[in-house]
């Protein structure tokens, strides 16, 4: 008779059962948000939220879309919370797309950006999710943006903001890189 592996008849080994009772639902969650430029001033604001490991990550104000909104309605809405900065939609700067998990869920995330001009307002950071919040220069923006997706939807925002009025708008730009890694981490 083989040497007994101390296990009764029928008791699964390894991983693959501890594997398959983990498993995460998964979920699709829409958000927006924006670039807020002022450009008599040639600054856009930027929020500043605490990750997990208790690094300030600076990135674009947005959040989910709530019933009966539109996206642009949400960007206004998003980023008068989170900045105090009252905007106006100049237009779509296109859409980001990523993954995360948290509670126990694995999320897509679709977040649609828009350009918007600063009308009115002065920087608050009542949002409870919001740590700090700053005007940053727009020449500055590129190194202060944790996530390399806003930061691509910066430098079109930029490029977009150099052209002529006149020039036809050519469509949204959408990224897809998977997970967005804070600037200067490896995923």
């Amino acid at each position: 008779m083989p040497p007994s592996s101390g296990r009764s008849d029928g008791a699964r080994s390894g991983r693959r059962g501890r594997r398959r009772s983990r498993r995460l639902t998964t979920v699709d969650e829409t958000s927006a948000g924006g670039l807020v430029i002022d450009e008599s001033q040639a600054n856009a604001v930027i929020i500043g939220r605490l990750d997990r490991r208790g690094r300030l990550l600076w990135s674009l104000p947005k959040g989910h879309i709530e019933e009966g909104e539109t996206p642009e309605q949400t960007a206004v809405r998003e980023v008068k919370e989170e900045t105090g900065i009252t905007g106006e939609v100049v237009r779509s700067l296109g859409s980001i797309d990523y993954w995360f998990v948290a509670e126990n869920r694995r999320v897509h995330k679709t977040v649609h950006h828009y350009l918007l001009t600063a009308l009115s307002g002065e920087l608050s950071d009542e949002d409870i999710e919001v740590t700090e919040v700053a005007w940053v220069a727009l020449d500055d923006l590129d190194g202060r943006l944790a996530y390399a997706d806003e930061r691509r939807l910066v430098r079109k925002a930029m490029q977009l903001l150099s052209e002529p009025t006149n020039t036809p708008y050519e469509g949204d730009v959408s990224f897809s890189d998977g997970l967005d890694a804070p600037k200067g981490r490896k995923q």
